[in-house]
């Protein structure tokens, strides 16, 4: 059986001093499709958070891409979010530059340095994107769902085996939350562990995963989609 990119033992987790999970257990794949649903303070992005080393994980065991998240020293996170990719739900975007700049920008962050490998990268991922043609655009003349789309172009240029989306369809329109869950999806189809946090339950009958409940302090696998709403 494949090792898991993500694997939770009986882990607990805080927000602020409160418990907001304990005896949190997972194992997640590459190329699967996980929905993370509850209320809100539920906890699912708390949970998200500790996947990236933005909250930590204070008691069992947690290892994600070969991270003990326990044990994670400050120092190693960005080697960490290197290999991750984070789409937030505002989509987080430098509004002073253009959609190319923005790519571009995490591209020199992360140690790319010949200027026509980083035009070739960016000319793919917003081809996969749908966004060829808006490379010269600024955010704010896109919609919201050209942003995000943007912001998953943003998340897949360094390849990375895992995307986290943290309610990436929360701003969006329903169909256009559609189109971008489609483009989640067919990136987890291709060999990507996606993790989503979302509220939109129609989107998980679309588009089927592995689906985990937040509620009352635990985590629980949901069986099938009668268990989902």
């Amino acid at each position: 059986m494949e090792e898991a990119l993500i694997t939770y033992r009986d882990v607990e987790i805080h927000q602020q001093e409160l418990c907001v999970l304990s005896g949190v257990n997972l194992s997640l794949q590459a190329g699967q499709l996980v929905y993370l649903i509850g209320k809100v303070g539920s906890g699912k992005t708390s949970l998200l958070k500790t996947f990236y080393g933005e909250l930590p994980v204070v008691s069992g065991q947690a290892r994600v891409l070969g991270y003990d998240m326990g044990r994670l020293r400050r120092k190693h996170i960005p080697s960490l979010r290197r290999k991750l990719g984070i789409v937030f739900q505002d989509f987080q975007l430098l509004t002073d530059r253009t959609v190319y700049h923005n790519l571009e920008f995490v591209l020199r962050a992360t140690g790319w340095r010949d200027r026509q490998q980083m035009k070739e990268r960016i000319a793919q991922v917003l081809s996969l994107v749908g966004m060829e043609h808006k490379g010269y655009k600024f955010p704010n003349e896109l919609s919201g769902g050209e942003q995000q789309r943007i912001a998953i172009a943003r998340a897949v240029l360094n390849s990375p085996q895992i995307i986290l989306a943290d309610e990436p369809t929360g701003n969006l329109d329903a169909e256009t939350g559609r189109a971008i869950l489609s483009l989640l999806d067919g990136l987890s189809r291709s060999g990507t562990l996606v993790v989503v946090t979302t509220h939109n339950l129609q989107l998980l009958r679309d588009f089927p995963g592995k689906v985990y409940r937040c509620e009352a302090h635990r985590l629980a696998e949901a069986d099938d989609a009668s268990d989902i709403g």
